[in-house]
């Protein structure tokens, strides 16, 4: 049976939603709680929320979750072009909506996991920059066509997000994803160096097509 433009688009707000909803409120509990989720928990939080959602939806939509692989895909020439904008909207829509539900269950909490650099603008832009394209790496190679499906998937994909986290939360927040980035920023009214993670996970994704196809997987895998 063939999927519906509508059905990928409602899983791609789905699953961001859940990814937005539950990473980004991940750190809202942490803050609320006095840190008791860690930063390793909200890591694990990024990562397995993104493994059970490409479970769930990867073999309807490719469970992308982000407008930067998104693009990754058409460049690579597994996405067609009609259905580019409508990820990106989806993407975004689910972004948006699950920052407006944290926002309604947290109203006192003025940061609601929004993204910005601990230091110099330059490095976090660069580490947003490298971890997306380890993360459109590691897509492009266990993906089958522009879906994701089966358990290698789920787990590499999964725990590229959760070691970015990990390793980029300090630097610069380790979006890697401008909807996850966008959400946060509309609802705590914080635009403070936004264009980072909008220009820099796409950087990255780009790049990471370039590499996918040196390698020899651009050829044999389209």
């Amino acid at each position: 049976m063939n999927t519906t433009q509508m059905e990928k688009a409602l899983s791609e707000a789905i699953g961001t939603f859940a990814l937005v909803f539950v990473g980004t409120g991940a750190i809202v509990v942490d803050q609320v709680s006095g840190g008791a989720l860690t930063h390793v928990g909200i890591a694990l939080c990024f990562g397995l929320v993104v493994m059970t959602m490409i479970y769930a939806v990867g073999d309807i939509s490719g469970a992308h979750f982000n407008p930067a692989v998104s693009l990754g895909f058409w460049i690579a020439r597994r996405l067609p072009g009609r259905e580019v904008g409508l990820y990106l909207a989806a993407q975004c829509s689910g972004a948006i909506l699950a920052s407006a539900s944290l926002r309604l269950l947290f109203p006192a909490q003025e940061n609601l996991g929004v993204t910005q650099p601990a230091g110099n603008i330059w490095t976090a832009f660069f580490s947003e920059v490298i971890l997306t394209f380890f993360l459109m790496f590691v897509i492009l190679n266990v993906a089958t066509g522009a879906k994701e499906k089966g358990i290698v998937a789920g787990i590499a994909v999964g725990a590229v997000v959760c070691f970015s986290a990990l390793v980029g939360g300090p630097i610069s927040g380790a979006s890697l994803n401008p909807a996850r980035s966008l959400g946060p920023a509309l609802f705590s009214n914080n635009f403070n160096s936004i264009w980072i993670y909008l220009f820099a996970p796409v950087l990255g994704a780009l790049v990471a097509v370039w590499a996918w196809r040196g390698v020899g997987s651009g050829g044999s895998r389209q």
